[in-house]
């Protein structure tokens, strides 16, 4: 499709809707980050030690290298049990402003003790985690290092700035080519951007899945109820956090059932599902052209050296 606005007038257009990533994130809710505290998240974020069995770590599921999901459908766990749903990607989370598919945490703090408490998914308890910790004085002297007189301080590495889409934000023309310009003007004009929008491109909020017409049961599993698992309230069944869609081109499967596999399907259900339109095919691969500008330089995470374990460290469950 033809569009006969210029790149500015685009551009202008998007950004009342969006936000360009910056380069850095030097603070999380007012309190600084420091190199400290980064660098005992990574090994934290890579310690399998941290899960009952000591198999697990938060990598296992939210693979860096993959755009910070697996490869899906749902996450294998704890004694090779299945989860639920997908794996929401890690990159960029500190920009949402609730966390898990149903916003049950309110932020990382309290996401991320979660997954390691959950039966089906790390199988660990506080109790055993802190035990771990203690046992090696690496650790300990770690988590001095990183946490003197700091109350809740948070590590925030993992984000995705440079993406072509941040590029036209700021300014460049080319960044995007043509397709991708029609797809962001259809995304914005068919009404994509009413949920997927601000600096994430989702993550803020909470819609049905099936605004206008319902996905059957092959891609919207009746027995997961999403919100009304949390509220109990009526009006959330089938209510969902807004996906993120940055990287998005990099973590297929896709929704929370992970049972679309092509990004192009996903926009097609997407556009029935919540829009009540049907995209040409056409619009359908503009669209996708333009989610592909999402993409963001991907971080660059040295695998840690960990501390060793000492004869005080738990055992494997």
């Amino acid at each position: 499709m033809s569009y006969a606005a210029s790149a500015d007038d685009l551009r202008k257009d998007a950004l009342s809707s969006f936000k360009p990533i910056s380069a850095a994130v030097t603070e999380i809710r007012g309190a600084p980050t420091s190199a400290a505290q980064i660098d005992l998240g990574r090994k934290l974020f890579f310690d399998s030690r941290l899960s009952g069995s000591q198999a697990l770590s938060c990598n296992s599921c939210h693979n860096i290298g993959g755009g910070g999901s697996d490869a899906g459908p749902t996450s294998i766990g704890h004694g090779w049990q299945r989860g639920p749903r997908r794996a929401p990607s890690v990159l960029n989370s500190i920009f949402n402003t609730v966390q898990f598919w149903d916003g049950r945490a309110a932020g990382l703090k309290a996401q991320a003790k979660g997954p390691m408490e959950n039966p089906i998914e790390m199988n660990a308890t506080a109790a055993n985690v802190l035990a771990v910790l203690k046992s090696m004085p690496e650790y300990v002297a770690a988590f001095r290092a990183a946490f003197p007189g700091v109350a809740d301080p948070v590590e925030a590495t993992l984000i995705t700035p440079g993406s072509p889409f941040d590029r036209f934000l700021e300014g460049d023309d080319a960044a995007l080519s043509a397709q991708q310009k029609a797809g962001l003007r259809l995304f914005m004009d068919k009404g994509c951007s009413a949920c997927h929008n601000r600096i994430n491109l989702g993550g803020n909020g909470y819609f049905p899945f099936g605004v206008v017409e319902k996905p059957g049961a092959d891609i919207l599993p009746q027995g997961d109820r999403g919100r009304f698992a949390v509220t109990k309230t009526a009006t959330d069944e089938y209510v969902f956090r807004v996906a993120p869609l940055r990287n998005v081109a990099l973590r297929s499967p896709y929704f929370h059932s992970g049972k679309v596999w092509n990004l192009d399907q996903a926009v097609t259900v997407m556009s029935t599902a919540q829009l009540g339109t049907e995209l040409s095919p056409e619009e359908i691969v503009d669209v996708t052209a333009f989610l592909q500008s999402l993409t963001g330089e991907q971080p660059k995470v040295e695998y840690p050296l960990l501390p060793p374990r000492t004869k005080d460290t738990p055992l494997p469950q």
